[in-house]
């Protein structure tokens, strides 16, 4: 074995096996490998890639790690020994001595926004984020610097300021603006989308005045003389951001790239991409094909942004892809707003201040919207989609799951596992029904440790240490999966979810904010590997480090076991691996190279024989 301790050369994927690999074929010693399990019993076919002398955390079940892993051919060839898997190995296989590091199956991030992420940055965006700056005055001053560079009337985009990180301790209006950016409409998003604030002159482009009509569930924030503040909540937004110039072609892929190499530096090897049009779909598959980028994506249709729901996954069936790398077989419906100072959640129990927040789904009133959710559900699991959808507030969450119940019962199950997003405050009793019916959740606990600090006053004690009740709905049996949704939080690291997960503790105050809900080390990892496959419907190829599983790994710059929980978020990523090939290695610190679609083919024909949506 050549022990490799220079930066790992990245190789074209399949450059040995030949790049017409069909995604029906699989390897001969990968296929040999799944028979035979653990060990050297397939060692004949001679593995690409060896990591060895570290910790392997298959999260296949097994008790203790396994020294090191062999992979071929894109699949797990085998996990266990060092010494096992020396017999794996030949004159062109690649080895990392991992000295004692730790390996854990790629992250699957289940609820993502990776265009959001991309272009939400410098250069196309200002950075407006809580280590970017610390008051509305900075803010104030970066626009005032990027007017300088802008001609009259040309727009300044600016994404991730929180009202609860600023010095002023308020929330900003149009007024703080106007003064350095009178002739520059404006528009700078908070960390989770769900606000807008802009200035005088892009409220003037939009037609928006004192006497505008908000969309249903949006609300334009108005002073005492009922003159619009500049902040707009919710579907408010949409009203500038429909007169505002989308990005260019290039600048979308530009910023697809950009996620990508994020999500690479970080670990994370599949994503789930929470709501897109096919247009964006088409961009997804021909990025992959062409090589432009390298990762495992699930597509969420939103079903908001369709004007035929039906018609519309219809077409989506029709797209071509590969649906190990792009597969189309998700529906997003958004449902209400967030449980912070918006107050836009639907809740059982009146926000401290008064408010019950409400549904933003389309419709005059609240039968209509609920019968919309009713009809958008149906839709999706009569044409076999599973449907994911925004739910943070209980009564939300209550009527999703009846939802639902309601199309499984008047369809059949089929396995769809429709889940609940980010479901913060869903109860006891719908986390049971929820694990009677195979329902899944995506928690946020990224969100957890930087937010709240600031809920108290807005949800109360109780109900902010509840919030991603993580111990209880494993208790009840659900199925929990962690996300980032990327970029509300910045950058997606799971391991500040890790330790969100295992301290419950405020980024902000260090102070625990529900101790009873902290939940173990494996079983935060597997939200974060086996759960997000299992969300995905892809446990049977992915998830895990067991031979003949998809070879999607990352790997610690440390021991994780030994690693205080509140220092695993400083514990670097050295080393991304998707489908076999080394896309991110902390070593030289530069992104791979992406190789062909060839890499599609792997060896998982065998487990995605069923097509995309009917599993």
């Amino acid at each position: 074995m050549t022990d490799q301790r220079r930066p790992l050369r990245r190789r074209r994927f399949l450059q040995a096996a030949g790049a017409g690999v069909a995604l029906g074929a699989i390897g001969g010693a990968a296929e040999a490998a799944a028979r035979t399990g653990k060990g050297g019993g397939a060692g004949r076919g001679g593995a690409d890639l060896v990591l060895y002398d570290g910790k392997v955390l298959t999260m296949d079940g097994e008790s203790a790690p396994a020294e090191a892993v062999a992979i071929k051919d894109g699949v797990v060839l085998a996990v266990g020994t060092t010494r096992e898997l020396r017999r794996l190995t030949n004159a062109r296989t690649e080895a990392v001595d991992l000295h004692g590091r730790t390996v854990i199956p790629g992250v699957n991030d289940g609820h993502f926004h990776p265009m959001g992420l991309g272009t939400g940055r410098p250069p196309l965006t200002l950075d407006l984020g809580r280590d970017a700056v610390a008051s509305i005055a900075e803010i104030r001053d970066l626009v005032a610097e990027a007017v300088r560079d802008k001609a009259p009337g040309e727009w300044i985009r600016g994404f991730g300021w929180d009202q609860g990180y600023l010095a002023e301790g308020r929330y900003p209006t149009r007024h703080d603006l106007d003064e350095v950016s009178a002739d520059n409409p404006a528009a700078l998003r908070e960390w989770s989308a769900h606000a807008l604030w802009v200035n005088s002159k892009a409220l003037e482009i939009a037609g928006i005045t004192r006497d505008t009509e908000p969309p249903p569930g949006g609300e334009i924030v108005k002073d005492g003389d009922g003159e619009p503040t500049g902040l707009l909540l919710e579907g408010a937004a949409g009203l500038v951001d429909e007169v505002m110039p989308d990005f260019t072609e290039e600048e979308k892929r530009q910023g697809l790239r950009a996620a990508v190499d994020i999500m690479h530096r970080h670990g994370i090897t599949s994503v789930t991409d929470a709501g897109i049009d096919l247009e964006s779909v088409r961009r997804y598959d021909d990025m992959l094909r062409s090589g432009d980028i390298r990762q495992r994506c699930t597509i969420m249709v939103a079903a908001s942004g369709t004007d035929d729901l039906r018609e519309t996954l219809l077409e989506a069936g029709r797209i071509g892809t590969e649906p190990a790398w792009l597969n189309v077989n998700q529906v997003k419906i958004f449902a209400d707003g967030v449980p912070t100072q918006a107050r836009t959640a639907w809740v059982s129990e009146p926000y401290i201040g008064g408010g019950n927040g409400g549904l933003t789904l389309p419709g005059g009133s609240e039968e209509e919207q609920l019968a919309l959710l009713n009809d958008w559900v149906m839709t999706a699991h009569e044409l076999g989609f599973q449907v994911g959808t925004h739910a943070t507030g209980d009564l939300t969450a209550n009527a999703v799951v009846d939802a639902y119940e309601a199309a499984v019962e008047r369809f059949g199950g089929a396995g769809l596992r429709h889940y609940v997003i980010h479901g913060d405050l869903t109860t006891p009793a719908d986390l049971r029904r929820m694990a009677a019916l195979g329902f899944p959740v995506s928690f946020n606990p990224q969100i957890k440790r930087s937010l709240s600090h600031q809920l108290v006053d807005i949800l109360g004690r109780e109900r902010t240490d509840y919030q991603w009740p993580y111990r209880t709905a494993l208790d009840l049996g659900v199925s929990v999966a962690s996300s980032s949704d990327a970029p509300v939080v910045g950058m997606p690291d799971f391991r500040a979810g890790l330790t969100a997960a295992l301290t419950r503790k405020s980024l902000e105050t260090g102070e625990v904010f529900g101790a009873e809900e902290v939940i173990g080390l494996e079983e935060a990892l597997a939200s974060y590997t086996t759960a997000g496959a299992w969300q995905d419907r892809a446990e049977r190829w992915k998830g895990t480090l067991a031979p003949g599983m998809a070879a999607d790994l990352a790997v610690f710059d440390g021991d994780l076991a030994d690693t205080a929980p509140e220092e695993i978020v400083d514990l670097p990523i050295a080393m991304t691996v998707v489908g076999g090939e080394v896309v991110y290695d902390a070593a030289d610190d530069t992104p791979a190279a992406t190789p062909s679609s060839a890499a599609a083919a792997g060896g998982l024909a065998a487990y995605m024989d069923t097509g995309c949506r009917h599993d």
